[in-house]
């Protein structure tokens, strides 16, 4: 049985996806700010193990502790759509999260190789590829670079997988989910794959539920063929028409 380290799971994605890998059969422990956020899940789950604080003030050697429990590591954080939480501290808070982990997993000795899969956005262009959006998409994505730190901060932690942990990484593999317009359903139903964006993120931009999020993230966490399919890339997800 797998186990699994979730950051950001007191978060509206955070905690379906919490729920899914319970669900199907992984081990959670949850990083969270604030237990009580966590109501909604199934807190007294056998396989739920809740850490009350704060991951920037986690030390290395408690955040390594509960790392060597678990093979995969996966990110839904994100900054809340307020004044504070849109430019307040801290700015970085998804790139400071993941290189933390990432120097965490590089310190420990074990031969395990680890997943980290993190949440990011259609509004991020993959450059291994490299993507060319729509120049609309792109003057505008170049002002939101600028005026908002929640999309630099969500570029910058992709950028840093891609780049500093790269394809070939001995200690860890990774990949970037990127969700379209996100929405609220009940339940998981049909969603399609790619590779890139279909649509212009910005002046055209697809859905998809959170739910359905939550579901192919969990699914990379345990079936190996599919990981195999999108690790080193930053799939996109839609609902199915």
């Amino acid at each position: 049985m797998k186990k699994a380290l979730v950051l950001g799971a007191s978060g509206a994605t955070g905690r379906l996806l919490v729920q899914s890998l319970l669900q199907k059969g992984v081990e959670v422990i949850a990083i969270v700010r604030n237990a009580n956020s966590l109501k909604n899940v199934n807190s007294t789950h056998t396989g739920l193990q809740i850490v009350e604080a704060e991951i920037s003030e986690l030390s290395e050697s408690d955040l390594a502790q509960r790392l060597t429990e678990c093979e995969v590591v996966l990110s839904c954080l994100g900054h809340n759509l307020t004044f504070k939480g849109m430019f307040g501290h801290p700015r970085r808070l998804v790139t400071d999260a993941i290189k933390k982990v990432v120097k965490t997993i590089e310190s420990i000795n074990s031969d395990k190789k680890f997943r980290i899969i993190l949440m990011n956005t259609t509004g991020n262009s993959n450059r291994d590829i490299p993507e060319k959006p729509p120049y609309s998409q792109r003057f505008v994505i170049f002002l939101l670079r600028l005026l908002l730190p929640p999309h630099a901060d969500n570029e910058d932690a992709a950028d840093f997988l891609r780049v500093q942990v790269g394809q070939n990484n001995n200690k860890l593999e990774w990949a970037a989910v990127r969700p379209d317009g996100l929405i609220d359903e009940d339940q998981v139903s049909p969603y399609d794959i790619h590779v890139s964006p279909l649509k212009n993120a910005i002046f055209d931009a697809g859905t998809i539920s959170r739910i359905n999020v939550a579901d192919f993230m969990s699914e990379l966490a345990i079936k190996s063929e599919l990981w195999d399919e999108w690790k080193g890339k930053m799939p996109v997800i839609y609902s199915r028409a």
